[in-house]
């Protein structure tokens, strides 16, 4: 059977024609290819090129070894042995202040002047004494005399000597009571004149003017005066760390007030006993204070040096540069290459060598003077 096309079939074979090649077309394909994208170079800020390295000259991190070394924070405090507590020995009234906590004085200087019963008391019986003693006199005298013309008997004689005896003995207890108070027995007053028994520097001071005070049982004393020009330095030192820690060892100490100076210490002594609490021993060093630029209540920082020596890579203190709160060297990387590493570094050596605890290993090549090096960097950037 013969088959026929209508119109109808014309107008389907067309359609399907048109999708064919729109379908063939790259453009309308569903499959689409990414472009390529060009890789992003990123540079490492701690690396430095340089055309020239010949010429920064480098050295070799090297072994040696060195002391062991301990830290502990400290304070300072007057020597015991040079601080001398001033109180009165007669109880009365101030009635003149003459000097104030952190003055100097010299020893035999009034302090302050105290209206005192006590002294009136002991000038008081210390004339009645010489009064007593005058008349004893008197009467030893007149029964020599009768003795002389055999008036009265021996016996009479040796009692008047006991009572002149006597009274010699009352004369001279009293001019040292009156002494020994701070009064003048040439010149009765009732005012006693406090005066520094050495010289140096008030530390304390718990009287102020017109003030009453006691005798005797001073609570607290008047005064304290020390003589600053030897100090203590005072610091607490755990028990795993006591045995780097030996009596005539020296200390370096820091102070928060001059963190740019080290003073150098000898330690007196440590402890007996450790403080329960801490589970730590008071070290005690001794430290010249000739100028007196070293004040008690000051807080230091004290470095120990053992005995005992440990091995520790060393580099030169200027292969170490101190940027952002942080120590640096340039380690060489190769053939004008040099890289920024950061580092732990410790105190420093007697020919000025440094301690590297962190970031270097033996035989590392490091830029000798690793501020001219950062610095010519920074002028090539610009």
């Amino acid at each position: 059977m013969r088959r026929t096309w209508t119109g109808s079939h014309f107008s389907f074979l067309l359609f399907s024609l048109v999708v064919l090649a729109l379908l063939a077309v790259p453009g309308c394909s569903r499959e689409t290819k990414a472009a390529p994208t060009k890789a992003e170079v990123t540079l490492d800020p701690n690396i430095f090129d340089v055309d020239h390295p010949e010429l920064f000259p480098t050295t070799r991190v090297s072994l040696r070894q060195m002391p062991t070394t301990l830290t502990a924070n400290a304070n300072i405090t007057p020597d015991v042995n040079r601080t001398i507590h001033v109180t009165s020995l007669g109880g009365g009234r101030v009635v003149e202040l003459k000097v104030r906590l952190g003055d100097a004085v010299k020893k035999g200087q009034v302090l302050l002047t105290i209206s005192s019963p006590d002294l009136a008391a002991a000038f008081a019986d210390y004339q009645k004494a010489l009064a007593d003693e005058r008349v004893a006199k008197k009467a030893l005298d007149r029964a020599q005399l009768l003795f002389d013309r055999g008036a009265v008997a021996e016996k009479d004689l040796q009692v008047a000597q006991n009572a002149e005896e006597k009274a010699k003995v009352d004369v001279a207890t009293s001019e040292q009571k009156v002494r020994v108070m701070g009064g003048d027995p040439a010149h009765p007053s009732p005012l006693l004149e406090l005066r520094a028994p050495v010289s140096g520097t008030i530390v304390e001071q718990n009287v102020a003017g017109f003030e009453g005070v006691k005798s005797l049982d001073n609570t607290p004393n008047l005064f304290t005066i020390a003589d600053l020009s030897q100090i203590w330095v005072v610091c607490d030192v755990f028990e795993n760390d006591l045995g780097d820690v030996h009596v005539g060892d020296t200390a370096d100490i820091r102070l928060n007030a001059f963190p740019d100076r080290t003073f150098k210490g000898t330690i007196a002594d440590i402890s007996r006993v450790l403080d329960p609490s801490t589970r730590s021993a008071k070290v005690r060093i001794i430290l010249a204070n000739p100028n007196g630029m070293l004040r008690p209540g000051m807080f230091a920082v004290a470095t120990f040096h053992s005995r005992r020596v440990r091995p520790a890579l060393v580099v030169p203190g200027t292969a170490v540069m101190r940027l952002h709160d942080k120590d640096w060297v340039f380690r060489k990387e190769g053939s004008g290459r040099f890289r920024r590493v950061e580092v732990h570094v410790s105190g420093a050596a007697a020919d000025g060598m440094q301690e590297v605890r962190e970031g270097l290993k033996q035989d590392d090549e490091v830029v000798l003077k690793a501020l001219d090096f950062s610095t010519a960097v920074a002028e090539k950037k610009e």
